[in-house]
């Protein structure tokens, strides 16, 4: 057998095998192929129509001090992905690694999140990954409500910019902040909400299944739900 196929069908395998595991990690061990990630299908309930893009959005951010944060970091986090995303996850604000690197979910968590997301049919890729607060605030500590005033007026742009079919909250604060509720998000998550006129749905942080992987479980629930919206609503895609 020629050295190349042979490396190419080891390849294949050790893929195959990697799915697997990202599978059984969460719980669960056979999966559907997802929708294709495809270009973003116009959601004709979103509340923001388009009209900018995701570049002019950032340079408009510029070196942001428009709030305290801005003395404090290290570099502003702002976005990646897909700018057509289907999908767009949104958490509470960038940490350590994030503030160091300027990319949201790079560190710990972040790479939890890859392998939801492998466990999903996706990449990081394929859709679009942001935060709530686009600076690290000081120690981790929870945002400030005029942290969170302005820099959501900047995360409303990206999903106007976007116009995802649907939205995925990460955990307690970002879905308290986005629903303006404080209810439990052990009663929010697996339940379909609104942000926007966009389907949402809330669920746990990677970070806190690093600290309770018995909510690896229902997270996994929750992203079927997520594949099945988009499976439904792609127009059979």
């Amino acid at each position: 057998m020629p050295d190349q196929l042979a490396n190419e069908i080891r390849a294949t395998l050790a893929a195959a095998r990697s799915q697997f595991e990202y599978l059984t990690d969460l719980g669960f061990a056979e999966q559907k192929a997802a929708a294709p990630a495809g270009p973003a299908v116009q959601n004709a309930d979103a509340a923001i129509p388009g009209s900018e893009t995701l570049d002019a959005i950032f340079n408009e951010l510029g070196d942001c001090q428009r709030c305290a944060l801005g003395a404090s970091r290290t570099k502003l986090v702002y976005g990646v992905g897909n700018p057509n995303a289907r999908l767009v996850f949104v958490g509470e604000a960038p940490g350590r690694e994030e503030d160091l690197q300027g990319e949201p979910f790079v560190g710990e968590a972040g790479q939890l999140l890859d392998r939801i997301l492998q466990a999903m049919g996706l990449h990081r890729d394929d859709v679009y990954l942001c935060n709530l607060l686009k600076c690290r605030p000081p120690n981790n500590r929870d945002p400030q409500p005029d942290e969170v005033a302005t820099c959501e007026a900047f995360l409303l742009r990206q999903i106007a910019a976007i116009r995802p079919q649907v939205i995925v909250g990460l955990g307690r604060f970002a879905v308290h902040s986005l629903l303006k509720t404080n209810a439990p998000i052990s009663k929010l998550r697996g339940e379909w909400q609104s942000y926007q006129g966009i389907p949402l749905m809330p669920t746990y942080h990677p970070a806190y299944l690093l600290r309770n992987p018995e909510g690896k479980r229902d997270v996994w629930d929750d992203m079927k739900q997520v594949l099945r919206r988009l499976q439904t609503d792609g127009e059979g895609l």
